[in-house]
């Protein structure tokens, strides 16, 4: 058994893997002040809820955006299963060519992301990671990894606007019924929702208008796709478990 982690700012998502088919995916919250003992202790748990013996693990892999956890994470890994994880970087053998002014600052969620894409879409084709951050990322034809767009994610956009706002509450992230709200709630949810939804929609048109040429196939993940992708006019895949296909492949390549 494989297992497959990916660390970010928001949670960890752990799968594991067996003869690559995903076995169970499970989530932590990402705690940036627990130490090795304390994931152990998460893992362990893990484990026993799914009535797996930490010594079926035979190999471990991880994806971090969170570089001060990295370590304590992996340590864990090493801890309860004796596996020393694998650490995803562009160094290793990825089967991308990563055309960027710097390759090593490439983050590990868009690199694992972009292999996954080759793995198991048409080229060329646009990743939507829909997390704490909203990221665009373009997979060539040819496996390069093009270049990307960054933009606060729906999490962090809300927290900002009810946070800074006083008359305005917090909400579910859902799509009220329609654009033109006539009451605080519902106005909000349709700027958060619609809005965000226009917004992926735009940058689908304006990356294609930039590279000259259409997406073979355009792919969205992270915890925020299935509320926002429903509402976009462009036919997107939600594939949630993308990443963690990612790691396998990944894995694969480089053992």
């Amino acid at each position: 058994m494989l297992l497959a982690v990916d660390i970010g700012n928001t949670n960890i998502t752990l799968g594991v893997f067996r003869n690559d088919e995903l076995t169970f995916v499970t989530r932590f919250a990402t705690r940036r002040e627990r130490t090795k003992d304390e994931y152990s202790f998460e893992l362990l748990n893990m484990f026993s809820l799914y009535t797996i013996q930490p010594t079926d693990i035979q190999g471990a892999v991880i994806s971090s955006v969170v570089p001060e956890i990295t370590f304590a994470v992996g340590g864990a890994i090493e801890i309860v299963t004796g596996c020393q994880p694998l650490y995803v970087s562009a160094k290793h053998n990825t089967g991308l060519t990563i055309r960027t002014d710097n390759p090593d600052q490439l983050g590990a969620d868009m690199l694992i992301g972009s292999i996954a894409a080759i793995e198991k879409y048409p080229l060329p084709c646009l990743v939507i990671d829909l997390g704490t951050a909203t990221k665009l990322f373009a997979v060539s034809s040819d496996r390069s990894f093009l270049g990307c767009t960054i933009a606060a994610g729906v999490g962090i956009s809300v927290k900002a606007l009810t946070s800074g706002a006083s008359q305005l509450p917090a909400f579910n992230i859902t799509a009220p019924e329609k654009t033109i709200g006539t009451e605080t709630l519902s106005c909000m949810q349709s700027g958060t929702v619609f809005g965000t939804a226009c917004m992926i929609d735009g940058m689908i048109d304006r990356f294609e208008d930039e590279l000259g040429d259409r997406f073979a196939c355009v792919v969205a993940t992270g915890g925020y796709s299935i509320p926002i992708v429903g509402h976009c006019k462009r036919e997107i895949t939600i594939d949630y478990n993308l990443l963690l296909d990612g790691l396998n492949t990944y894995y694969k390549n480089n053992i």
